[in-house]
């Protein structure tokens, strides 16, 4: 039970540090609704105590601003009244150019960030200056180079795009033409190849015609075509030895072929007056 109350009192005081937060935030204006919960109530609570912190963060750094501020103003009133006292010198009796010389002096100091106007604060900082300087300069010579090494890439890689483009027009116009003689010689092909499959039915209708009325199978083309070919061997064979019984055999085979030419051209014959009378008696 006293634990709970402890929790209770707790949430109780968060919820009234948070309600009293709000109204400094929102001041007069109505502080918007909200579902209160646990969860709500620590975040709104954990927000509170960050911007307090924040808060006194701030005015830490504006007494110290405000301290620094102060200290600034009673050393220049010290070194006014010095100048006052010692050469009866005073910030409103310079000069137009004195003035122009210690508002540059100013600026400078303010630019440079350094902490007063003494030439010791002034030769570190512009000594960091030049420094920075000095390695910008290298940068940009770096950048410099760079650049140009990466101009002249830019302008071998546009030439071989150019030779490239002019590469890939060539291969394509030898290609068109590559291919108008490839479907010239597709279109030819398949034309002999229709005039082939036609001979050959031909050929077929023909020798099944000469079957037909009897033809020995001997005395066709090929057949004569092939002892006539073995006759010129022979002949050849003869030619090159010199031994009787080559020769004996020569001329028997030569009676042979020479009785079987003699038998091809009266079946030539033969069909060509069966084609000039068959054709006739077909008139």
């Amino acid at each position: 039970m006293e634990g709970q109350e402890e929790e209770q009192k707790e949430e109780e005081e968060k919820a009234e540090k948070i309600a009293l937060w709000l109204k400094k935030i929102f001041g007069d204006q109505p502080i918007p609704k909200y579902e209160v919960n646990p969860r709500t109530t620590d975040i709104l609570y954990h927000l509170s105590e960050c911007n307090k912190a924040r808060d006194r963060d701030v005015s830490l750094v504006i007494e110290d601003l405000k301290q620094k501020a102060r200290e600034y103003e009673s050393e220049a009133k010290y070194l006014q009244d010095l100048l006052m006292e010692s050469v009866n010198l005073s910030f409103t009796s310079l000069s137009s150019i004195g003035s122009s010389y210690l508002n540059a002096l100013v600026d400078s100091a303010l630019v440079l960030e350094t902490k007063d106007t003494s030439l010791a604060s002034f030769i570190p900082a512009v000594n960091s200056l030049a420094a920075d300087l000095f390695r910008t300069k290298a940068r940009n010579e770096e950048m410099e180079v760079e650049l140009s090494k990466l101009g002249k890439n830019l302008t071998a890689t546009l030439i071989l795009e150019k030779c490239l483009r002019e590469d890939l027009k060539k291969a394509e116009l030898h290609l068109s033409m590559e291919k108008a003689k490839v479907d010239s010689r597709i279109s030819n092909i398949d034309f002999l190849k229709a005039k082939s499959d036609d001979l050959r039915l031909r050929i077929k209708a023909a020798e099944e015609q000469l079957s037909a009325r009897g033809m020995d199978a001997s005395l066709s083309h090929q057949s004569l075509m092939a002892l006539s070919e073995r006759c010129k061997t022979l002949e050849t064979l003869y030619l090159l030895s010199d031994s009787r019984e080559m020769l004996v055999s020569f001329l028997e085979l030569s009676e042979v072929s020479a009785l079987f030419v003699l038998c091809y051209k009266r079946c030539l014959t033969w069909v060509g007056s069966w084609v000039i009378f068959g054709n006739k008696n077909k008139i």
